[in-house]
């Protein structure tokens, strides 16, 4: 089978596509061809060092992806050959044929392309956790969403509306600033602006009830935006270590910090697709728009890595096999 690998670590350069041997699968697992991988942040820090790989190279990377069922472990029963199905958190799969645990194998209805699939579950199903589980919004509450013309960031804003709250937005370029807005920001405000104080005033010296802050280094603004009583959720270092948090700080105004990790939640296949399936739902009747992806094919990797270290794209960025 043909695999996007890298044998050292480094840039978008250690990147090949190259003939490797076929997986196998074992009695819990099954073969599926893929139709659309996810790229996601997380390969990038994989290619680079940042994250322990277990193993010896050549490395393979890939966690999220759509396809269709090739083959059936000694033990399955509940996926045939010929389903289509989707999964968010099986690695290897920058492949034309991954091996997936049956307890991950989430079934996709007709109504979702592979496309959407592997444009939606990594980040829709964090999204999902963040406004049920970290925080759950309700009826009423504001929202500060960091980096929010991203994917993560477009589905926060779109969610919070679903659930009653009222998101505000935060990016880096009027032109993102304008993506934002059109899934349903009520307003954006950009980091080069002294963003803590215009929040302030949009909410009246308030400050909002809920930050999801998924940029890292911005930790301390967020809770300085965050009315008394309020929550961060911390998910993410896209901007770089946090400074510590100051425990007299949260004492004193009565505020949480709450840390966010989607393997926490996915614990089970029940949880895997009673949240996809909320997912698909929204998307099927219209309440969750989901951006056109970029797409590359597989032997193009190392572009696809580029464009997304550049931090210059929107949305999602998919590999085609």
């Amino acid at each position: 089978m043909k695999a996007l690998v890298f044998e050292q670590f480094g840039g978008p350069e250690v990147l090949l596509y190259k003939e490797i041997n076929d997986v196998s699968i074992g009695p819990d697992e099954v073969l599926v061809r893929t139709k659309a991988i996810g790229l996601n942040f997380a390969d990038i820090y994989r290619r680079r060092g940042n994250y322990h790989l277990s193993g010896q190279p050549p490395y393979i990377l890939g966690y999220e992806g759509a396809g269709i069922v090739e083959e059936i472990g000694s033990n399955v029963t509940e996926v045939k050959q010929g389903d289509r199905i989707a999964f968010a958190d099986v690695p290897y799969a920058n492949a034309e044929l991954v091996a997936v645990p049956v307890e991950k194998a989430i079934p996709l209805p007709d109504t979702i392309s592979f496309e959407t699939a592997a444009s939606i579950l990594l980040q829709g199903l964090t999204a999902h956790y963040l406004v049920h589980d970290s925080y759950q919004i309700k009826s009423g509450d504001t929202a500060l969403v960091h980096a929010s013309a991203g994917g993560v960031g477009q589905l926060l804003i779109q969610m919070v509306g679903l659930l009653g709250g009222k998101a505000i937005g935060l990016t880096s370029s009027s032109s993102k600033a304008n993506i934002a807005q059109k899934v349903g920001a009520k307003k954006v405000f950009l980091y080069s602006e002294n963003w803590v104080d215009k929040i302030m005033q949009e909410t009246n010296g308030t400050g909002t009830d809920v930050v999801f802050d998924s940029v890292g280094s911005t930790l301390s603004e967020s809770f300085a935006a965050t009315r008394v009583g309020g929550t961060v959720v911390f998910y993410g270092m896209a901007g770089g270590d946090p400074k510590p948090v100051d425990p007299r700080m949260l004492m004193d105004t009565s505020k949480t910090i709450t840390g966010g990790d989607l393997w926490n939640v996915l614990t089970s296949r029940a949880e895997r697709i009673h949240r996809s399936n909320q997912l698909f739902k929204w998307i099927a009747n219209g309440d969750l728009a989901v951006s056109n992806p970029m797409t590359f094919s597989l032997r193009d990797g190392k572009e696809a890595h580029k464009l997304l270290e550049s931090r210059k794209s929107t949305g999602k960025i998919l590999l085609i096999p």
